[in-house]
């Protein structure tokens, strides 16, 4: 079984056995088996035909016929969707919001397609900003606090700030108004997948990092064949989790109000909030049905494809008894158009840049040396150059912020808002613990259990994703009827938006224990206690920290959302920043909404330099699967 995962060669098998009988010590047999395995699926091994793949008959067949037709479907309802963010944009004549039940399968199709479209964006930065933090100290020192401040920054503050630009940017249309709601939605998907990818690097094993140096493999070649694989799982899961957070603010991604503006785009989110509006009991229950369909057809067709792929990326030595099952993902394995394609177009391709791209390094071209260096120079004085012109944009805003700020607030107004903060960082705090206590077990028999996984993961998905909104019929209604107080009642709204980034942090750290240690744990009897003390919570940890610290960082965010709950002409209203700064910012007052969010900053990045960032550390040093 061991030969079969790891893909190893027959000429390689007699080193591996050598260390066996020798009793190396095990980081030692670690590290041969890394390069081993380094040395089977690194892109400079042409023989991959040891990798385990579906067979095929080498001729197009009836899979074939459905997974084109699936993809040329995909392609025209992009196209379809997408062709509604280019229409012409008249403010002052906006036509109102369609509330017919019948245009909830196309605003659902709006909103899917800006999800998406903010998802790719929110992992092409996860990979450039993850991958920076983790292999530079400048840039770590740089990135990290950034994001701890982004994080905190409310949704409404991000639409506060770039309506106006996008809109200047594209005057006349909608594609201005679009690019700032899918801004808003990719601000509420990538913090949390980018401190889980940056924490997943920096807690790969030591002795696969050396088996690539060992092996001579390039950056590009170490991200692709070691760095990626071994965050799949934290990846994939925070993704999945980030999606989530995406829909829970969809509707103040949609329906925009700040600045004395009021804009609807067609959308799920909107016809949601216009449902929420106008008291619409029918609407919004049909809203919540489309909204359960289209979740859970991602999680059929997207998600639980990629978890069963990603199985493979496991650390172990063992393969699970139960692995990950999904018949999307069995079709594509078995259709034969993707290996044709890769023959005949991705093969050819990339043999050709390669040609194209390939430098002879010899003692008689010194120059390309020299070449490199001035490159690389100038890629670095532009980076700095751009990074200066990034520092002063910010120092100018900055200091104008403050200028505002010292004409329009008194000292007293900055003490309450201060103190408003305080209120809601206990609420913050209260939710983290609870969540904790709660879904820590109940993620780790999810994680150890993949039949329980297919059943719960979907579920999970669907909690995550609700928008805290649209409970409101029955909050509110439970609230009053039962004498709730919103001050307590907002801790439950809170962690209805923001509990499952723990939960799916955990699951992920669960299914990464390989089984090999599993097998250990059972051989010596570890059972209760013991057996969390000595593997589960050690082996979980790294990811229950950036669980938490997400958690705690969209809560903040969920504050503006759980503080304020309305439903008709019934409004419940807590003593809280969140509230606050919901009210300020539907009233335009720029002074204040700099006062509130610049609080929330503050707070937001005080906890993580003072809790988190120990907590990140002590998991990097302590609890590594060296």
């Amino acid at each position: 079984m061991l030969k079969r995962r790891i893909g190893l060669q027959h000429e390689q098998w007699p080193l591996l056995a050598f260390l066996w009988a020798t009793g190396v010590e095990e980081i030692k047999l670690r590290l041969a088996l890394g390069a081993l395995c380094l040395a089977a699926c690194s892109p400079m091994n042409p023989d991959l035909s040891h990798l385990p793949a579906a067979e095929h008959r080498g001729r197009f067949g009836w899979l074939d016929v459905v997974v084109l037709g699936g993809l040329f479907g995909l392609l025209w309802s992009v196209l379809h969707f997408g062709q509604g963010m280019l229409v012409r944009f008249d403010e002052s004549a906006m036509q109102p919001l369609e509330t017919s039940v019948w245009t909830i399968p196309y605003y659902a199709g709006r909103t899917l397609l800006r999800m998406w479209v903010a998802f790719g964006f929110s992992l092409v930065f996860t990979f450039a900003a993850g991958y920076a933090a983790a292999k530079s100290r400048f840039a770590r020192a740089l990135i990290l606090p950034a994001i701890d401040v982004l994080q905190s920054v409310p949704v409404l503050g991000f639409l506060s700030a770039t309506v106006t630009g996008f809109m200047a940017l594209f005057p006349g249309s909608l594609l201005g108004v679009e690019c700032a709601s899918i801004f808003a939605i990719f601000t509420g998907q990538v913090w949390n997948m980018t401190f889980g990818f940056y924490h997943s690097m920096v807690t790969i094993p030591a002795d696969l990092q050396e088996a690539a140096t060992t092996f001579g493999l390039s950056r590009w070649q170490r991200f692709t064949v070691l760095e990626v694989p071994a965050s799949a799982h934290s990846l994939l899961w925070n993704s999945m989790m980030s999606f989530g957070g995406g829909w829970f603010f969809v509707a103040q991604s949609e329906a925009i109000s700040v600045m004395n503006k009021s804009i609807k785009l067609p959308g799920l989110g909107s016809y949601m909030a216009s449902a929420v509006e106008r008291g619409d009991n029918l609407g919004a229950f049909w809203a919540v049905v489309a909204m359960l369909f289209v979740i859970v057809t991602s999680d059929q067709f997207v998600w639980r494809p990629l978890i069963a792929w990603a199985d493979k990326f496991k650390m172990e030595l063992t393969e699970a008894s139960q692995a990950p099952r999904s018949w999307v993902y069995e079709i594509l394995r078995g259709a034969y158009v993707f290996e044709w394609l890769g023959s005949n177009v991705f093969h050819p391709m990339v043999d050709f840049l390669r040609k194209l791209t390939r430098r002879d390094v010899t003692p008689s071209t010194p120059v390309s040396g020299g070449g490199s260096r001035i490159w690389k120079g100038v890629f670095m004085a532009v980076v700095c150059g751009f990074g200066l012109w990034v520092g002063v944009q910010a120092l100018v805003g900055v200091i104008a912020a403050i200028r505002t700020v010292q004409q329009a607030v008194s000292l007293d107004t900055l003490g309450k808002i201060l103190g408003l903060g305080f209120l809601t960082l206990l609420r913050v705090l209260c939710m983290t613990v609870l969540a904790t206590l709660i879904w820590t077990p109940i993620g780790v028999w999810i994680g150890f259990k993949p039949s329980v996984a297919r059943i719960a993961q979907p579920l999970a998905q669907i909690a995550a994703s609700f928008p805290v909104n649209m409970t409101f019929p029955i909050v509110v209604g439970v609230f009053v009827a039962w004498r709730i107080p919103m001050n307590w009642g907002s801790i439950l709204l809170i962690a209805m938006g923001t509990q499952w980034y723990l939960l799916f942090n955990v699951i992920a750290g669960a299914m990464a224990i390989p089984n090999d240690l599993k097998d250990a744990a059972r051989t010596y009897g570890l059972r209760g206690w013991a057996l969390w003390r000595t593997l589960i919570l050690p082996a979980i940890f790294p990811f229950w920290v950036t669980g938490a610290c997400t958690a705690a960082g969209g809560a903040w965010n969920a504050s503006i959302v759980a503080e304020l709950a309305t439903w008709g002409d019934t409004t419940l209203k807590a003593d809280g920043l969140g509230a606050f700064i919901a009210d300020v910012t539907q009233r335009g007052d720029i002074p204040l909404i700099i006062c509130s969010i610049a609080t929330m900053s503050l707070f937001v990045v005080a906890t993580n330099q003072l809790l988190w960032r120990r907590l990140y550390g002590l998991a990097e040093r302590r609890f590594r699967l060296d």
